[in-house]
């Protein structure tokens, strides 16, 4: 609607759209797999120029915007403005002088070291190549590596500058005092994306942006520029070679699946050549040794070995979530095994949308040769995805672009006698503040309570202390904001951040220390709250739930814990071997509830992402196209002894609190539910399949 008010080339777009005819024409253009690429219904493309097409296709299609941005300043200023060129160390050596520091500032996946000990071998300086790893204590070491090296001519490679910042300054002033310096000292330094880079070191640097390479093709493509003839023949054992396109094929899929966000890894991890090369020594080594011992020509495989030595050790030594861990097993268990060598029975890595076909045995021009037949692009089915997760990390980049231009925004929403920044900030404030309740009269509730409450009563408390804080907190900021606007009191840096999240309509930054995690934009979490008040209000008139929302609980893994304590404290169960075990049961609403269970409880509004939910067959199945999250049926949770829990063709699905899923430091997790499957469970683990509490 808002759309048909911007220009008169829009006037008629909702007549059109909603006509007889128009209706399937833009169905039909809203079902395209890439409508951005495709002329708009009703002869709209000659009406209006290619910005105002977007904002069409912004309106139908958001998660297609990312492309369509690219393509426009591709059109309008050239290909090279969005695609990275290919780095040449040769060339970058060329532009470096002794004095110039080479800074790479890394992305995820790069590691330019082992290109510059191949451009040092090149030139001559193997034995005078030095690099160090920069951590805690490593300044002294460091120092001493700059000064010997900036004398005897060599080149010193300090990796990870970023985890070493507060020594960054002194570096700094010894590249200032560096005057008589050999001719063939080079400094390289790495380091990831951080402020707390000196700006005098980046200012005399040459800087170089590394990035790892995009696509299937192109990772496959990179493994093998680094393989020579020597390393391809370097075990006798016959099914060496093919092993080591597994090897290639399995190191380009762990890092393309990164692209898709937390559907890809709960956990970003920078897979890098170090994991990819010494795998392929230890195969090598493991091969040799097992040929070897045989004896004889049999293809005599080690697989277990080989696994863990490679999904557990070597690649699985950076994963620091169990559910991503899943993930790289699962891609070793399809990847891996004597089905490889089955002559009646090719083996193909994948089939969506082309046959990523295991190559014939050869030498090392076979594979490479192989590789370049593959698709410069491939669906996300490729890497045992969903479609759907193409669509949910085009998603991504579109909301991250609304994000930029949002900050980006002028800080006067009218002109001339419009409505002011600072008099929209305080109606803002002034609606939010008004729905905040006044405190939980905690010795009233306690009183009510009595003086012996069961586990889940002691949890409420809890809660109602943690909320307390919360809207204390909220109504004493709010207040402060709006007495700062008309100058009652000065405005601080933290309120004028408030200020601006409100502006924006974010959830502010300082209330997220008393809240619960959330992905919510200010108006969906203000839904939020309030909800959150009314469970409160319920639980304290009426007594527990007999159907539970989780996702309005601070610390919903507290109330699951109370069920158990409760459980073990009147059957005599001891507690240290009580566990859950779930089921999801027909019920789509709480409504439909009439009793309550003897031990456990209904969960409601958990939300499944990466698979949807086929209420027929009680079952998981694949998604429906555009369909990326779907809410889940009422989950019975029953307390249960662990040595009595049966589970039987069930998928463990992890419960998160977001759709952000576990962070870095395992926070996020609630609990692990039970959901049927009539299909192996390997699929459910490719495709990402989680729960959440709370969704966008």
């Amino acid at each position: 609607m808002k759309l048909g008010e911007l220009k008169d080339e829009f006037k008629d777009i909702v007549k059109d759209v909603t006509s007889k005819t128009g209706q399937q024409l833009w169905k039909d253009w809203y079902d395209l797999e890439a409508p951005e690429t495709t002329d708009l219904p009703m002869g709209y493309n000659e009406r209006l120029t290619k910005m105002q097409q977007m904002l069409v296709l912004r309106c139908f299609r958001v998660d297609r915007v990312y492309n369509a941005t690219k393509l426009y300043v591709m059109n309008k200023m050239g290909d090279r403005f969005v695609q990275p060129p290919a780095l040449d160390y040769a060339r970058v050596f060329k532009q470096s002088y002794p004095t110039t520091p080479v800074v790479f500032v890394l992305s995820p996946g790069a590691d330019p070291q082992a290109s510059v000990e191949d451009l040092a071998e090149k030139k001559g300086f193997t034995s005078r190549f030095k690099f160090l790893s920069l951590g805690q204590g490593q300044n002294k070491a460091a120092e001493s590596l700059i000064k010997t090296g900036s004398q005897r001519g060599q080149w010193v490679l300090l990796q990870n500058c970023h985890l070493l910042a507060s020594w960054l300054p002194r570096l700094a002033i010894i590249l200032e005092q560096m005057t008589e310096v050999h001719d063939d000292f080079r400094l390289w330094l790495t380091t990831d994306p951080t402020d707390k880079f000196p700006l005098g070191i980046l200012q005399r640097a040459l800087k170089v942006v590394t990035e790892p390479p995009d696509g299937l093709k192109l990772n496959l493509r990179s493994s093998y520029a680094r393989i020579t003839p020597e390393m391809s023949t370097s075990c006798s054992h016959p099914a060496f070679r093919p092993l080591l396109y597994v090897l290639c094929f399995y190191h380009a899929v762990v890092q393309e699946r990164r692209k898709y966000g937390k559907i890809g890894w709960n956990v970003r991890y920078d897979f890098n050549d170090s994991d990819f090369n010494i795998s392929r020594r230890l195969l090598e080594l493991y091969l040799e040794s097992s040929y070897e011992w045989s004896g004889c020509d049999e293809k005599v495989i080690p697989w277990g070995a080989v696994k863990y030595l490679i999904g557990d050790a070597m690649y699985g030594g950076r994963v620091t979530d169990n559910y991503d861990r899943r993930v790289l097993q699962c891609y070793l268990n399809e990847y891996m095994g004597d089905f490889l060598f089955d002559d009646s029975n090719k083996f193909s890595f994948s089939h969506a949308g082309f046959d990523y076909a295991m190559p014939e045995p050869g030498p090392l021009d076979v594979y490479k040769d192989a590789v370049e037949e593959l698709p410069l692009l491939n669906p996300p089915g490729v890497f045992g995805l969903h479609a759907n997760a193409e669509i949910a990390y085009l998603q991504n980049m579109a909301n991250a672009l609304w994000s930029d231009l949002i900050e980006l925004q002028p800080r006067v929403t009218g002109g001339g006698g419009g409505v002011t920044r600072e008099s929209y900030i305080a109606a803002v404030a002034r609606d939010v503040e008004s729905k905040v309740p006044k405190e939980m009269d905690m010795m009233a509730i306690a009183k009510q309570l009595g003086d012996v409450r069961t586990p889940c009563q002691i949890v409420l408390m809890q809660e109602l202390e943690r909320w307390n804080i919360l809207v204390n907190f909220m109504a004493r900021k709010l207040s402060d904001l709006q007495k700062a606007l008309v100058g009652e009191i000065g405005m601080s840096d933290d309120l004028d951040r408030l200020g601006s999240d409100l502006f924006n309509g974010y959830l502010p930054q300082m209330f997220r220390r008393y809240v619960p995690a959330t992905q919510k934009a200010l108006g969906g979490w203000m839904d939020h709250f309030v909800g959150r008040l009314d469970l409160y209000n319920k639980w304290i008139e009426a007594g527990e739930p007999a159907v539970m929302w989780l996702a309005g609980l601070h610390v919903p893994g507290s109330y699951l814990t109370a069920l158990i304590q409760t459980t073990c404290r009147r059957r005599n169960w001891p507690l240290d071997k009580s566990t859950f075990q779930t089921k999801v049961t027909k019920f789509c609403d709480k409504s439909e509830v009439t009793e309550f269970l003897e031990d456990g409880t209904y969960v409601s509004g958990l939300y499944l992402e990466g698979a949807s939910w086929d209420l027929e067959n009680n079952c998981l199945r694949t998604q429906d196209p555009k369909v990326l999250v779907v809410e889940l049926p009422l989950l019975m949770v029953e307390p249960k002894e662990a040595n009595r829990v049966k589970l039987f063709n069930i998928f463990p699905t992890p419960v998160y609190v977001t759709q952000d899923r576990r962070n870095p430091m395992g926070v996020g997790f609630v609990f692990e539910a039970h959901l049927s499957t009539l299909e192996h469970a390997s699929k459910w683990t490719l495709m990402g399949v989680s729960l959440s509490l709370n969704v966008r």
